[in-house]
């Protein structure tokens, strides 16, 4: 192995590092106390380290959005495999649903803070949540080609759709379904039921 790719093997490997513990960071403290002076402290570097690395908390926060994208896609692919679209359709629903449930300070990062997206504003594209987005759309091309929906448009019905599950997630994550007065289990089975019959409205 040559000097270059050594050296390209060991700046992979120090971004590796810093990744895993501004991921850990984050889930486990949240977004206030994760900062690149703490996150210098749990690997034992510089912040100026860090620095050669990301050039501010926003931009390192993108790229622990983009792993947490990743996961998301893992979970498309492992629960939303249905042959029959509509199927399908209620399987992505309900794996974005429960991920959110799941994973609400990763929900956070992905859909609700600013922050990492002010590195989207200047690039004007947002590539980490363009897989989970192109999942969606493949089985709405299915669905809209078999006229199985009510939506003819496919962006119109992604729209719709995540419009509807982002909202169920947010309202859940930032504590507002505790209005409703209801166990956690009755919330899981409003949720699934709220899912189940608004696909049927859009039933075609």
């Amino acid at each position: 192995m040559g000097i270059a790719d050594r050296k390209e093997r060991e700046k992979l490997e120090m971004k590796r590092l810093i990744m895993e513990a501004a991921m850990r960071m984050f889930v486990e403290e949240g977004y206030e106390k994760t900062s690149i002076r703490n996150i210098a402290d749990k690997i034992e570097y510089s912040p100026a380290t860090i620095y050669l690395y990301y050039k501010d908390k926003d931009d390192l926060l993108y790229d622990v959005q983009g792993q947490a994208f990743e996961q998301l896609l893992r979970t498309f692919r492992e629960k939303a495999v249905s042959k029959s679209p509509l199927k399908k359709l209620e399987q992505i629903s309900k794996a974005y649903v429960q991920f959110g449930l799941e994973h609400p300070d990763l929900y956070d990062l992905m859909f609700i803070i600013r922050a990492p997206m002010n590195k989207v504003e200047k690039e004007e594209a947002w590539l980490n949540g363009e897989g989970c987005f192109q999942f969606l759309l493949d089985c709405l091309e299915d669905c809209t080609a078999q006229k199985l929906l009510r939506f003819r448009d496919k962006m119109v019905a992604a729209l719709s759709i995540w419009s509807m599950v982002h909202g169920l997630v947010a309202l859940n994550v930032r504590c507002r379904f505790k209005v409703m007065k209801m166990e956690e289990d009755g919330v899981r089975h409003a949720i699934d039921t709220a899912i189940e019959d608004y696909l049927k409205m859009i039933k075609n």
